[in-house]
């Protein structure tokens, strides 16, 4: 059996090994070269897969939104699904359904109302990691998201640092939602494969 204090250095070295290759897979990015060498090395790499856990939290109301209308079409107001609104935002990603649980990132970007009969939005957003193991690294989503249905799939198209070149899935079940006001906390699952 592990002595609690042995423990604890081999996780703090750990953390410091991932923090450190994290720091390295961003450094890339700023020199040119190192980047173009990253690249020639791919042929080699093996692919990695990640599975990430979060809550996104929409807020359209209240003094502090994190989602605002900046578009509407002439036909927002006559339809139901609010055909031709479209919403930037700056949503907090958490730990867990709370508002005060911890901040892993944030989702940056916009989502508009593409469905005239059905509720749909068209979902273009990055997700920007704060956490120390992924912290600046980014995932991007791009795709449709039949908001009101339990369960939605879309496509991770790219991503960037720890994620470079990441393609996968997220999923999205609403874990709350007010009618009235339109905030929401919704739980994402994503699987991404990445380098």
């Amino acid at each position: 059996m592990a002595k609690p204090g042995l423990t604890a250095m081999v996780v703090a070295a750990l953390a410091l090994v991932v923090a450190t290759v994290a720091t390295l897979a961003r450094a890339e990015a700023d020199d040119l070269v190192k980047l173009d060498a990253w690249f020639t090395r791919l042929s080699h790499a093996k692919r990695k897969t990640t599975r990430l856990h979060f809550y996104f939290h929409d807020t359209l109301s209240g003094r502090n939104p994190t989602a605002v209308r900046v578009a509407k079409s002439t036909m927002t107001e006559k339809s139901p699904t609010l055909f031709g609104v479209v919403n930037m935002i700056d949503d907090p990603l958490t730990k867990g359904p709370e508002p005060e649980s911890p901040l892993v990132g944030r989702a940056q970007g916009f989502y508009g109302s593409v469905g005239l009969e059905s509720t749909a939005l068209h979902m273009n957003m990055n997700l920007v990691f704060t956490t120390p193991e992924y912290n600046g690294s980014t995932l991007s989503i791009l795709g449709h998201n039949p908001a009101l249905e339990t369960f939605r799939e879309m496509p991770v198209v790219g991503g960037t640092g720890v994620f470079r070149l990441a393609s996968g899935v997220v999923t999205a079940k609403t874990y709350f939602l007010n009618l009235t006001t339109g905030d929401a906390v919704v739980e994402y699952k994503v699987i991404v494969l990445h380098y």
